[in-house]
């Protein structure tokens, strides 16, 4: 990251739940300058609601714009090598705009209930002009220009999955609680949405005139930026949602949906399709809370990323199956089981925070590589290799104990900025000419990362622990249950 910046520079936009992440790279993918803010933690003013505050993923990525317009200067490097930006956000959410472009409402998180759910066209303000995606805000931002790519809408939306485009049939349009003139422009993965306008570009650093390239929703960039290309690879995505994911060439049907636990989303290539399997929400976000919960006492002041450090080094000294201690990661309850929680099942004597550590990153490993089997089943797949994403995938015991939950060996992603950002990246580097094709794009751009192979021992001791792991959340419904037999959150 510190060799000077030559040729034409692509800018990488990752929104995620957390923070926003700008990143600069080359043609060939090398990373020459990040910015990175946190976003403001989400206001939740009554259960069931999550919004983001004020305009604040607005005002995040514009700061993290800033801070890499200054890494890129410190780097020796100009704005005026830059010829690309793509644009990913965090997708599920959902934004109500006015006329103007400013927000009518707090956008909505992914995590909200009603994101799950049509739009409200009678919860709504009575300017709401247009309803976008968190990706559709932010090109009216940068660009004046009310657009979006087409694969940032995968639910809750209505679109025709083949013809990639909003559905044509007024009726589908109309359940979903939506006007057709408050639907935004549709384009393809790779296409120019605009230019930086000169307001935006007083905001963020960037320059006026820069391009502005459509990618997809944030699962369907990552799996672009980590090299997913091949029938027999897998991606799981460790990041605030973490679930599995493989190619295909056609939208899934219903009984295929049913045998595979999985549902269609569009990929970043035109044409392509994600076939996502089940998912836990809130992943790695549990991870960080436990970090923030006990890491203090192993290492005191230390930074989150030192707390992580010290927690995975002790972790890896405890035994696979934690000594007994299994977690079940229900921190925030799927949206068809609301009354689900999280648990700490098998505490005694023997633990403590390496055990509770590892007791989550195994059950994420085992409730995701249940999901896998299970998508891998019903389509009639034989996955080879599994790429790993996200900020999971830079702990070097969860690589280990997703190769051993899963009996596959493990790639994870080059991390030096974000495989998101990388395959924004990529989708501007089709969209301003820097390469000829998607194809070519990827095999420029991304680099594989270290492949980890599964110990045959742990994978014999892990398939014995998923199907204890399995049996303990089904036990743990009825309890959960007990009191509310409606479903309903206590």
């Amino acid at each position: 990251m510190n060799r000077p910046a030559a040729g034409p520079l692509l800018v990488g936009v990752d929104l995620g739940s957390q923070s926003a992440k700008v990143v600069v790279h080359t043609a060939d993918g090398r990373v020459v300058a990040v910015g990175r803010r946190a976003l403001r933690t989400s206001l939740t003013p009554r259960p069931g609601v999550v919004e983001h505050p004020d305009d604040d993923l607005v005002d995040t990525l514009a700061a993290a714009c800033r801070d890499a317009v200054a890494a890129l200067s410190a780097a020796g490097g100009s704005t005026g090598d830059l010829v690309g930006l793509g644009l990913c956000g965090i997708r599920s959410t959902r934004a109500l705009l006015r006329a103007d472009g400013t927000l009518a409402a707090p956008v909505i998180s992914w995590m909200d209930e009603r994101a799950s759910r049509p739009h409200d066209p009678a919860a709504a303000p009575p300017d709401t002009a247009l309803v976008t995606a968190s990706s559709g805000h932010l090109t009216r931002w940068l660009t004046g220009r009310a657009a979006d790519s087409v694969s940032a809408y995968p639910v809750q939306w209505p679109l025709d999955l083949e013809r990639w485009d909003w559905s044509a049939d007024d009726a589908v349009v109309a359940a979903s609680g939506l006007r057709r003139d408050q639907l935004v422009d549709l384009v393809l993965p790779g296409a120019v949405l605009g230019a930086v306008t000169e307001q935006a570009a007083r905001a963020s650093g960037l320059p006026a005139g820069l391009p502005v390239v459509a990618t997809a929703n944030d699962k369907a960039v990552e799996a672009l930026g980590c090299g997913l290309t091949g029938p027999d690879q897998a991606l799981v995505s460790l990041g605030t949602y973490v679930a599995p994911m493989l190619l295909g060439d056609a939208p899934l049907g219903p009984r295929e949906e049913e045998a595979a636990g999985a549902w269609t989303n569009l990929a970043s290539v035109p044409g392509r399709y994600l076939l996502e399997g089940g998912g836990v929400r809130r992943g790695m976000w549990t991870v960080s809370w436990l970090r923030d919960l006990v890491g203090p006492g192993l290492l005191p002041g230390g930074a989150p990323e030192e707390l992580e450090d010290a927690l995975n080094r002790a972790a890896a000294e405890v035994p696979v199956g934690a000594d007994g201690l299994l977690a079940v990661l229900d921190w925030l309850a799927p949206a068809h089981e609301p009354w689900r929680r999280g648990a700490f099942v098998g505490l005694d004597g023997r633990h403590g925070a390496a055990h509770l550590y590892r007791a989550v990153l195994e059950g994420l490993a085992l409730t995701v590589g249940g999901h896998l089997r299970t998508l891998c089943d019903g389509l009639d797949r034989d996955v080879r290799l599994v790429l790993l994403s996200g900020g999971g995938a830079r702990s070097p015991l969860m690589r280990q104990v997703v190769a051993d939950v899963t009996g596959l060996p493990v790639r994870a992603a080059v991390d030096d900025g974000s495989p998101a950002a990388l395959g924004a990246a990529v989708c501007a580097a089709v969209g301003t000419g820097v390469h000829p094709g998607f194809d070519e794009a990827v095999a420029a751009m991304v680099t594989p990362g270290e492949t980890v192979r599964p110990d045959p021992v742990a994978v014999r001791e892990y398939a014995a622990i998923a199907r204890t792991h399995a049996a303990l959340r089904a036990a743990l419904a009825p309890v959960l249950r007990r009191d509310d037999p409606s479903g309903q959150p206590r």
